[in-house]
């Protein structure tokens, strides 16, 4: 297991969050189990941040996320898993009412017991445009790194195509492709190998 005391989530910074099963067990056992994860999503981090980028494979998920501001909040959408209202918001126990209720239905719906993820959920900070950049696509490529797809356009549990889509979306996908340019350069910069040693070097899957 794991020594070490993970970075907590300060607010106004962006983070690639991601996490596996406990012991590599799979997380997502059907399709309802994908639904289920980003309507928790929307439900328990929505309100206290914005997305840039997702991708939910059967035993890990990649986040790349902007922690809100205290006066970016949407206090009136918030959920907390008590009843009493928080006085403050702390990015970390929110992304822990996610894991937990999650864990919860799924250990309902399939008749299991014991902590599904491990723990502490994984989080680095991003330090520059070029790592957001880079983020964004290993995220993206994650499916095709695995061998699940030969394109992240034909992924369907990440957001590469909801980003190039018109649909509405909760994603920040103006920001998100302004940080390439354009949906071309975006399109082009997603199509081209590009050199994660910086991030792989960091995660274990």
């Amino acid at each position: 297991m794991k020594n070490y005391k993970p970075i907590p989530l300060e607010k106004g910074n962006y983070y690639h969050i991601y996490n596996r099963g406990n012991n590599g067990i799979d997380i997502f056992f059907d399709n309802e189990s994908y639904y289920h994860f980003l309507k928790l999503f929307d439900k328990y981090i929505s309100p206290i941040a914005d997305i840039y980028a997702w991708c939910l494979l059967k035993n890990h998920f990649h986040i790349l996320v902007y922690t809100r501001l205290d006066n970016e909040i949407d206090f009136e959408k918030l959920e907390y898993s008590t009843i009493e209202k928080s006085k403050s918001i702390e990015p970390s126990k929110q992304f822990g009412y996610l894991f937990n209720a999650y864990t919860q239905a799924i250990n309902k719906k399939f008749n299991r017991t014991g902590g599904l993820f491990e723990k502490p959920f994984e989080r680095k900070l991003i330090t520059s445009d070029k790592y957001l950049q880079n983020v964004i696509y290993y995220i993206h490529n994650n499916p095709v790194q695995h061998g699940f797809v030969k394109q992240m356009s034909l992924y369907p549990w990440s957001s590469y195509d909801s980003i190039l889509s018109d649909k509405p979306t909760k994603l920040k996908r103006k920001e998100i492709i302004d940080i390439y340019g354009n949906n071309d350069e975006f399109i082009t910069y997603h199509s081209q190998k590009q050199n994660s040693n910086e991030i792989i070097n960091f995660i274990i899957e």
